[in-house]
């Protein structure tokens, strides 16, 4: 058994996600997060709509006023079809980002701690600067490989035959928008705007899992809280609301970069500047009651479950590879 050693001679054993392969890693990382992205999918698709909003004007007509008002006029207007919109493209960006993110975390983490601290148990380490570096390259790297799949997501979660937000673009699904783009612009306008991905994401990510493996640490170490389902949800909800603070500016910038079917901004500091510029500093943080009110309950639910997948995924490899 991997276990070690601490003050007062404590067992501390490591947990399933320090014991799984880098592939078992991505496999749970990215089952957890399509769990949430269920459930939050049409809190998303209000969002994207919110954020759009008055783009590029000093009049506001907020058509879409709050989560819970927003989901209510798309679901009169579009059904329960319209708010899981762009579905099928969360999932497959899901797997790719969040699998990433949360799949190399450990691994990234676990090699940063090996080169910095070799005197010491890798996976004891906790050092605030290698967590938010951890963080913020696994999540770089699942904004890349996803961003064609966000691109897509975005234009069709923003796209409506009954209320006309920002420019639409219509596609029958996820397929065709991909091969639209593709056929039009190229293998390059599949990834238009990845440079936003990579700030919005960086941002993100750089918070999450720091925020809550030190809120999980301290709520432990503190004895605030026994190990379980409680506080894995604390820690996560105390994780979600950092993300949304830090990634909302992003968020906008990114949302209308990838909607965009001209080349209104020619990138994210641009598109900062017009937004800024014509709408208010204030214009950053459109969608962010949204923003909260999804990121919160995403983050609980893809961290909560996380836990159990990586014991899943975990004890499935030792049955096949015998470890």
């Amino acid at each position: 058994m991997a276990e070690s050693k601490g003050n007062g001679g404590k067992v501390i054993e490591k947990s399933a996600a320090q014991k799984v392969t880098k592939f078992g890693s991505f496999v749970a990382g990215g089952l957890a997060a399509c769990i949430a992205v269920t459930v939050t999918n049409p809190i998303e698709l209000v969002k994207i709509r919110m954020q759009l909003q008055g783009e590029l004007s000093s009049s506001v007509q907020r058509i879409y006023k709050n989560p819970l008002q927003g989901m209510a006029v798309i679901f009169k207007n579009e059904g329960i079809r319209g708010l899981q919109k762009g579905l099928v493209a969360a999932y497959i960006y899901q797997i790719c980002l969040n699998g990433s993110r949360l799949g190399f975390y450990e691994p990234m983490r676990g090699f940063l701690n090996k080169t910095f601290y070799p005197e010491e148990e890798p996976h004891k380490v906790q050092n605030a600067t290698i967590n938010v570096v951890s963080g913020a390259a696994s999540g770089i790297i699942g904004a890349v490989l996803g961003s064609p799949l966000f691109l897509v997501k975005t234009r069709l979660q923003s796209y409506s035959e009954f209320i006309k937000i920002g420019e639409q673009t219509h596609y029958t699904g996820v397929w065709n928008g991909l091969r639209t783009i593709y056929a039009k612009e190229g293998f390059k306008g599949l990834y238009r705007g990845v440079d936003a991905a990579i700030l919005r994401t960086g941002a993100g990510s750089s918070v999450q899992l720091p925020i809550y493996n030190t809120a999980k640490h301290f709520l432990l170490n503190n004895d605030l809280m026994k190990d379980g389902t409680a506080l894995h949800l604390t820690a996560s909800t105390i994780s979600g609301i950092g993300v949304a603070v830090v990634m909302n500016p992003w968020d906008v910038i990114l949302t209308r970069i990838y909607n965009q079917k001209g080349n209104l901004y020619k990138g994210p500091l641009d598109c900062f500047i017009k937004t800024v510029r014509i709408e208010g500093v204030s214009a950053l943080y459109k969608g962010f009651e949204a923003q909260v009110f999804r990121i919160a309950p995403h983050t609980i639910i893809c961290l909560t479950f996380m836990e159990q997948t990586m014991k899943l995924v975990y004890n499935i490899e030792k049955r096949v590879l015998g470890h």
